[in-house]
């Protein structure tokens, strides 16, 4: 496997870059805006096509690289579901899976840090995000923190995994990279409380000054979606209401970019092709799958996605490839259901 562990030493942010392969996709965790160069740089020299872009929680030190890195490399962004952010192509919840070739993440809703924070459990290894961090843990005193939800996500979710399962947090301000489990119940010094009410009066006794730049970051990464209305002022967008009216006519083909996760979860549309969005390129290409069934049929390819962020790309590539009367569902499924649009099971 590749793993790289990236520093930002202005904020102190840890990055987290993998793939199981030279060739291969490859993930993202906790991009620092002033660093995407440098991830696309390494991506380049390792050879690998970043597919997905992960943040842990909404950060207020630093501004997140997430936009960018979708802007230049098409990737799938992902937060948790209880996000402030106006637009992520893929939320998660506890419980689900996130995928790549070769890799798998378990999602771990671990909130008190932030209410929309999330731990990345891989095998061997736990991305703890700021819940917990080397002989530390994460301030709970803005952003909906709560000193109480944070002793429950790290005393009973990630203490409980085994000892050896090595930590890699998001941030570190003295120079660690990574340590286990079994040396953070033994070690740090925030975890040596007898109940949760010493917890709670000890996190909220800190007295810590507000990051630096906190009133301009979370404003920054809760606005990192990518504009749609260039699409629909092209005429390559449906609004919701637009795209029930025509459901069913027989002259679009409505086109699921979600994966089979989202799907099963939230439902899609009738007789929606399922050809998920990390495939795109392939499917548009000649002799490709949707190319290959919007040249034989005759229909105009109507894409959705979630949120509108994978379709509005999708719209895009689509333009490149020489079709150039595909559009998509503005807001995604999201927007659909709003407007109260049908779901059958997907």
């Amino acid at each position: 496997m590749i793993f790289r562990q990236l520093f930002d030493s202005v904020s102190g942010t840890y990055s987290y870059l993998m793939a199981s392969r030279a060739g291969g996709e490859a993930l993202i965790l906790d991009p620092v805006l002033e660093k995407v160069g440098r991830y696309c740089q390494l991506l380049r020299e390792l050879d690998l096509k970043l597919v997905k872009a992960i943040d842990t929680h909404l950060h207020a030190d630093h501004v997140t690289g997430l936009g960018e890195l979708r802007d230049r490399t098409q990737c799938v962004t992902v937060m948790g579901e209880q996000t402030k952010a106006d637009v992520v192509s893929m939320r998660v919840s506890d419980g689900d899976k996130i995928k790549i070739e070769g890799i798998g993440l378990d999602v771990m809703y671990t909130p008190g840090h932030t209410d929309d924070s999330y731990s990345y459990l891989m095998g061997d290894r736990v991305f703890t995000g700021d819940t917990l961090l080397i002989r530390g843990t994460g301030r709970t005193d803005f952003q909906n923190g709560s000193a109480r939800a944070q002793y429950d996500s790290i005393f009973n979710r990630l203490l409980k995994l085994p000892d050896e399962t090595m930590v890699f947090p998001a941030h570190d301000y003295k120079g660690d990279t990574v340590s286990t489990i079994g040396e953070e119940r033994r070690y740090n010094p925030r975890l040596q409380v007898r109940s949760i009410d010493e917890y709670i009066e000890l996190m909220n006794n800190l007295k810590l000054p507000n990051p630096k730049l906190m009133d301009v970051v979370i404003p920054a990464n809760m606005h990192v979606g990518l504009r749609q209305d260039d699409l629909a002022k092209q005429g390559l967008a449906l609004t919701p209401r637009e795209a029930i009216a025509r459901l069913g006519q027989p002259d679009i083909l409505l086109v699921d970019l979600r994966e089979a996760h989202e799907r099963a979860k939230h439902g899609t549309l009738t007789g929606a092709l399922h050809a998920p969005y990390p495939d795109i390129a392939d499917s548009l290409k000649q002799g490709g799958m949707l190319r290959e069934v919007a040249a034989a049929t005759g229909r105009r390819i109507v894409f959705f996605c979630a949120f509108g962020e994978r379709s509005a790309m999708a719209v895009t590539a689509a333009k490149d490839a020489g079709l150039t009367n595909a559009v998509h569902i503005e807001g995604g499924i999201d927007a659909w259901k709003k407007a109260g649009g049908p779901v059958v099971a997907g």
